[in-house]
Formats: structure tokens, sequence, C-alpha cells
């Protein structure tokens, strides 16, 4: 029996539509993170990431077909499925984040925590700066945000993101460069600053 953990994510697909319910199980374990770190970064809530990574995975189950792989990977089409669920549940409950919610909402279960014999004042300050930057991530306008979201955060390439998003990848650079400059524009009081190619993770994105 093959090591499930060692098949690509479109043998899995395969797998699970063959109705091997292992194979579903591998996918689900693999890929929900970040599909809930996605909508987490995007809107804000935990409550909403947990009920669009369940939508996500239900919808594949029923609409597995859809998937093309001409079109990119299958987490890009995991992610795209998200991006539209979680757009629907927040105008049908009208609870679009713009700002900030309360700090347990951000709690990410992938997170690790504080080193043992940290330097709690180190662990502060790191957690504010994740906090600074999250808080400023989620003010951004949404198109703006989405671009950074994926391409920094997600470490996306610009052609896996303009799946996502269903635009050109010269709308993709164009989006990613704007949000840059308005990120580093918040984090740095309102001064203007132009953004550097190189993003804080090493991102694809970059030409």
């Amino acid at each position: 029996m093959a090591d499930l953990t060692e098949l690509r994510d479109e043998q899995l697909l395969r797998m699970m539509q063959a109705g091997d319910e292992n194979a579903f199980t591998s996918l689900y374990r693999r890929r929900q993170g970040n599909i809930y770190r996605f909508v987490l970064e995007m809107s804000g809530s935990a409550p909403l990431a947990e009920d669009v990574t369940q939508e996500v995975f239900m919808a594949l189950i029923r609409e597995s077909r859809g998937y093309d792989p001409s079109r990119g990977p299958l987490t890009a089409y995991l992610i795209g499925m998200a991006r539209h669920h979680a757009l629907r549940m927040l105008k049908r409950d009208q609870t679009y984040v713009s700002a900030p919610r309360a700090e347990e909402s951000w709690r990410d279960p992938g997170d690790a925590g504080p080193a043992s014999g940290e330097d709690p004042h180190s662990v502060m300050a790191r957690r504010e700066a994740i906090d600074s930057v999250r808080q400023a991530i989620l003010s951004l306008p949404e198109h703006y945000r989405e671009a950074v979201v994926l391409c920094d955060l997600n470490e996306m390439s610009y052609e896996e993101t303009a799946s996502v998003l269903d635009c050109s990848v010269g709308t993709v650079r164009s989006r990613l460069h704007r949000g840059r400059a308005l990120l580093l524009q918040k984090l740095t009081g309102g001064v203007k600053v132009e953004p550097a190619r190189e993003t804080i993770n090493g991102s694809r994105c970059l030409a």
C-alpha cells in the first residue's frame, strides 16, 4: 500500500474521486492549514476561517471534477474556492472586516508557542510586532490585501495568485506593488516608503 504522505495532491484527489476515504483525509490534513490561514489573514476572524475551511472540503467532495490541473496546482484551486466562500459568507452576514478584531481571533492552531526558557519580554515584543503587521494587512483595501496575503504570506507565485484571483499576472504585480507600498506606509506611521523587491518571507512572487 502506498504511503499517502508521499503522493502529490493531484494523486490524492484522483484516489478520493475513486472513493478512497483515506486519500481525502490525507489531503484534508495536508491543505486545511493553507485555507484556514488564508481566510484568517484576510478576515481576522477565526470562526469564519474554520467555517470556510469546512465548506471548501465539503465542496471539494461534491465538485472535485471541476478542478483543471492545467490552470494551476490544487492548492490554488482550493484557496480560490475559499475566497469565494468567504466573500459570500461575509456579504450574507454583513461582517466584513476591515479592521482587526479581538486578539483571540488571530490564534492560529499552527502557531508555535514560545520556546522553552525564552525571555518573556522578547516573546511579547515579537507578538506585538506580528500583531502590528496583521492589523496593517487587515486595514488594506481588499484587492491589495489579497495580493499581499497570497504572495507575501502564503508565498504563492504570480501565476498561482492570478489563478486564485481570476486576473492577469500583470494585475497581480500591480496590486502587490501598491499593496506593499500601502503596508509599509502604515507600518512607518504614514511615511511614504517605496517597497523593496525583497519580501519579509522571501516570497516566490519576486521576478
